[in-house]
C-alpha cells in the first residue's frame, strides 16, 4: 500500500551488441534504465544507511560513544562469535557487590538473543564498528519498509524522525532489531497478510522482554479485524505474547541472573506517575508531533501504550524523556498509524494530498535539533587535541590485555582486550584483575565521575589533555 507513487515510461530496449564487439561501458540508455529500476524506497533506504553509518562511525571516532551501551554489547557479541553465552565485564560495574570482578551474564539482565545473529558478521569483521554499521543497516531497512508503504515523503519524515536519530546518536542497542520487525509486521497488517504479520511480530519476542506486551496489543487489533484468518493469527499473538514475556521475566532471566531475579520489576513506581509530568507530557507531544497528530486517528497507535506505560511508571528518570534510544521503537508505530489514518480517509480530505510533504517538512524542522544535524557542522569532522590524545592513549594498550577503562574509552578496546569499567565512584579497582588503566580525568560518564591521575600500585606511562594511562608496577 503506497500513498504516493509515480511510474516513469519505459525506455525502448537498445539493440544487443554483437558478441565479437568489445564494449567498454554500458550504453547511456542502459544506464538510465538501471537508475530507474531502483525504487524510491530502495534509494531512500540506501541513502539512510549511508547517513546513519557515516554519523555513527564518526561519532565513535570522536570518542563520544560509551561503555554503556556500546562497550557492553561489543563484549556480548564478541562472546557469541566465540561460541559462548553473552557476558560483559563492563556490565558487572553496576552489578551486585561481589560481582564487579567477573563477567556479568547479559541474558540475566535483558533477554535479547537476537544479538546472536550479529556473531557471523562480527566473526568476519571483529571490530566494534561492525555493530554500528549493523545498527545503521537495521534502521535503514525499516526506512525502506515505511517508504514502500507510505511513499517517499513519509519515508523521508520517518528517516529523519527524532526517535531514529537518537538511536543512531546513542551507541548501539538491541531495540534496533525491533524497527524492521515492527515495520514489516505493520506493513503486513495494513495489507491483510495476517500470517506474515504474526510471524514478524513473534520475532519481536527475541529482541527484548517488554515487547511481549506490544505483541499482545497487536494480537488484539487483529482479533477485531473480522476475517477468520486474522482472528486466528491474532489469537495466537494474544497467547504467545504474554506467555513468552512471563516465561522470560519470571524464569529465563532469573535463571541467568546471579541474583536469581529480574531486577527491573522492582524499579517500577506507580505512586510516582505524577512526578516530572512536564517531561512525560513533552515525550507524548514529541511522539505525535512528527505525524502532525494524525497518528492519533488510527487504532495502531495503541501499540505505543505498552512502551510508554513501562517507561512512565519507572523510577528511572532516563526513561521519561525524549533522549537516548528509548523512543526509537515508537517511530514505526506512529508512522504506520499515520499511513493507516491517511489511506483510510481518516484525515481531513482537503489536506490529504498535502499531508506527506507537510510531515516531511515537519520532520526536517524537528530533526535540526537532534544528532544527525551535527553531520553538517565543521567541528564534527575536526580532530581536536583531546581526540588525538585519546587515540594515543588507547593505542598504548596491548592486544589481549586486561584493562580498566573510562566510559568513553572502553568501547575502543573491547574487540581486542578484556575491559572493565574504570569508575572510581562505583567500582573498587583493587578487586578488578587488571594490569592497565586508561582514564579520562576530565569527562564524566554514565554513573561515573572523572578518574584520578594516580592509582596506588600503578605507574603513569602516558598523560596528555586529560587522558592518563597507568600500568601495574
Amino acid at each position: 500500500m503506497t500513498l504516493t507513487s509515480g511510474t516513469l515510461p519505459d525506455t525502448p530496449t537498445a539493440p544487443a551488441c554483437p558478441a565479437a564487439r568489445p564494449v567498454a561501458s554500458p550504453a547511456p540508455g542502459r544506464l538510465r534504465r538501471r537508475v530507474r529500476s531502483v525504487s524510491p524506497a530502495a534509494a531512500l533506504g540506501l541513502a539512510s544507511f549511508a547517513l546513519y553509518a557515516l554519523y555513527a562511525l564518526r561519532h565513535h571516532a570522536r570518542f563520544d560513544t560509551g561503555a554503556y551501551d556500546l562497550g557492553i554489547f561489543g563484549q556480548g557479541v564478541r562472546a557469541y562469535a566465540d561460541l559462548r553465552l553473552p557476558t560483559s565485564e563492563i556490565r558487572a560495574a553496576t552489578a551486585a557487590p561481589g560481582l564487579q570482578d567477573v563477567a556479568f551474564p547479559l541474558l540475566g539482565d535483558h533477554f535479547h538473543p537476537v544479538l546472536a545473529t550479529l556473531a557471523p558478521l562480527y566473526g568476519l569483521f571483529p571490530h566494534i564498528e561492525t555493530l554500528l554499521i549493523a545498527q545503521a543497516a537495521l534502521a535503514a531497512w525499516s526506512v525502506y519498509v515505511v517508504t514502500r508503504s507510505g511513499g517517499p515523503w513519509i519515508g523521508t519524515a520517518y528517516a529523519l524522525s527524532w526517535g531514529i536519530q537518537n538511536l543512531i546518536g546513542f551507541d548501539v542497542h538491541e531495540v534496533a532489531f525491533a524497527l524492521p520487525l515492527l515495520a514489516l509486521a505493520l506493513a503486513a497488517y495494513l495489507d491483510g497478510r495476517w500470517t506474515a504479520c504474526a510471524a514478524w511480530a513473534s520475532a519481536l519476542l527475541l529482541v527484548k522482554e517488554d515487547l511481549g506486551a506490544t505483541v499482545l496489543v497487536l494480537g488484539l487489533l487483529m482479533l477485531r479485524r473480522g476475517p477468520g484468518s486474522a482472528r486466528r493469527a491474532g489469537l495466537a499473538l494474544c497467547v504467545l505474547g504474554p506467555a513468552a514475556a512471563a516465561l522470560i521475566v519470571l524464569v529465563v532471566i532469573p535463571h541467568f541472573n546471579p541474583g536469581g531475579a529480574y531486577v527491573y520489576l522492582g524499579s517500577q513506581d506507580p505512586a510516582g506517575t505524577l512526578a516530572a509530568s512536564g517531561t512525560k507530557a513533552l515525550t507524548l507531544l514529541m511522539t505525535l508531533l512528527p505525524t502532525l497528530f494524525l497518528a492519533a486517528r488510527s487504532p495502531l497507535l495503541l501499540l505505543a501504550l505498552p512502551t510508554l506505560v513501562w517507561r512512565f511508571l519507572s523510577d528511572n528518570p532516563s526513561y521519561w524523556g525524549i533522549y537516548f534510544h528509548y523512543s526509537a521503537v515508537l517511530m514505526p508505530i506512529v508512522f504506520f498509524a499515520l499511513i493507516d489514518a491517511v489511506s483510510r480517509g481518516k484525515s481531513p480530505s482537503r489536506l490529504r494530498g498535502r499531508i506527506p510533504l507537510a510531515v516531511a517538512l515537519t520532520a526536517a524542522a524537528i530533526g535540526a535539533f537532534f544528532p544527525l544535524a551535527r553531520i553538517v557542522t565543521p567541528g564534527f569532522w575536526t580532530d581536536t587535541p583531546r581526540i588525538t590524545a585519546a587515540r594515543q592513549a588507547v593505542g598504548l594498550i596491548p592486544n589481549g590485555a586486561r584493562v580498566a577503562a573510562s566510559q568513553n574509552l572502553a568501547p575502543h578496546l573491547t574487540d581486542r582486550a578484556t575491559v572493565f569499567l574504570f569508575a572510581p565512584d562505583i567500582t573498587d579497582i583493587r578487586r578488578q584483575p587488571v594490569d592497565w588503566i586508561v582514564s579520562d580525568t576530565e569527562r564524566t560518564g554514565i554513573g561515573t565521575r572523572p578518574g584520578p591521575p594516580e592509582v596506588s600500585g600503578f605507574r603513569q606511562v602516558f598523560a596528555a589533555h586529560g587522558y592518563v594511562v597507568l600500568r601495574r608496577k
